[in-house]
């Protein structure tokens, strides 16, 4: 049974999300080139993307009331990925115009087997500044929740972070791409989200089974979060809440395509928290969610709406 720990409104939740806008660029291959090998490939797609992007819809889809900061070059990618928001009815007061760097971009080539390398030009998402953080004070002052990754500047991560601390917020982090983090922002955080790899640079465990798991979140809480939790794809995900350890199971679907599934489960998560329930309840609603993704294709058009994920 879901039990709320603190009173909701009627009202969605405020979340800012701070994070990338890239485009992605994908080619389907048979095969992968070898280096100085050119091969011929299939289909082209070009796919809105970003980690930031994509969680900030995700959470916007499933209920929240989404303000998204982030940083698009003056071309034809940064004005295409302002529209979506738009169009998602995302606050994009706070989505700047970078005059000097193109958009980020991600250029992605997958085999026949589902095997892909990426390549990502930040562009203007390593032009994200502390300074961009300070014009958008306000809407985090008032907010109930900051969500963050690190596909833009750490030094903006850090800032972004202790400002929101210092106004009482929850900050939850999900620490991708995989990087080293100092105690003293990890200590401001209220939960942190890895994956296997992620998890295992922050705590030096790896991550391959519920037992590892525990020792990993174990390890990673000793940092000073008191929330953890770690994703573990089709497996689901293992949480520590506080002095609770739990697995929770993800639902058997017929996987399509995962691209964008960690993100559809940070904003999930983050809706759920917001609107007062638990964190292990917040869990299980994240995977129910990140599970409709990837019977879909794509991140962002894969991504479900509130009502979908009670059917």
């Amino acid at each position: 049974m879901k039990t709320r720990i603190s009173n909701s409104t009627m009202k969605a939740p405020k979340i800012v999300v701070i994070g990338s806008s890239n485009t992605d660029m994908i080619v389907k291959a048979k095969q992968l080139p070898v280096p100085g090998e050119t091969i011929l490939g299939e289909n082209f797609i070009i796919n809105p993307g970003g980690k930031g992007a994509n969680q900030a819809i995700a959470a916007k889809r499933l209920g929240g009331d989404i303000t998204f900061i982030t940083k698009v070059g003056n071309d034809l990618f940064g004005m295409q990925a302002f529209e979506i928001y738009r169009s998602e009815y995302i606050n994009t007061g706070y989505v700047f115009k970078d005059p000097d760097n193109p958009s980020g971009v991600a250029l992605i080539s997958v085999d026949s087997m589902g095997e892909n390398c990426i390549i990502v030009a930040g562009g203007s998402n390593m032009r994200l500044s502390p300074e961009d953080i300070d014009k958008a004070e306000e809407a985090i002052k008032e907010c109930d929740l900051v969500l963050i990754q690190l596909e833009i500047p750490l030094e903006t991560v850090e800032y972004a972070v202790d400002l929101a601390h210092r106004h009482g917020k929850k900050v939850i982090l999900n620490p991708a791409p995989a990087t080293s983090l100092s105690n003293d922002l990890l200590k401001k955080l209220y939960a942190i989200l890895p994956n296997r790899i992620e998890a295992q640079m922050l705590s030096g465990i790896q991550v391959t089974d519920e037992k590892s798991a525990y020792e990993a979140s174990h390890a990673i809480s000793k940092k000073g979060i008191d929330n953890v939790v770690i994703t573990l794809g089709k497996a689901g995900a293992f949480v520590k809440e506080d002095d609770n350890y739990r697995m929770i199971p993800a639902k058997e679907v017929e996987t399509i395509d995962t691209t964008g599934a960690g993100d559809v489960f940070c904003g999930a998560i983050s809706v759920y928290l917001s609107e007062g329930y638990s964190l292990m309840d917040s869990v299980a609603f994240a995977n129910m969610a990140a599970s409709i993704s990837v019977t879909r294709i794509g991140a962002q058009s894969a991504i479900p709406f509130r009502r979908e994920v009670f059917l």
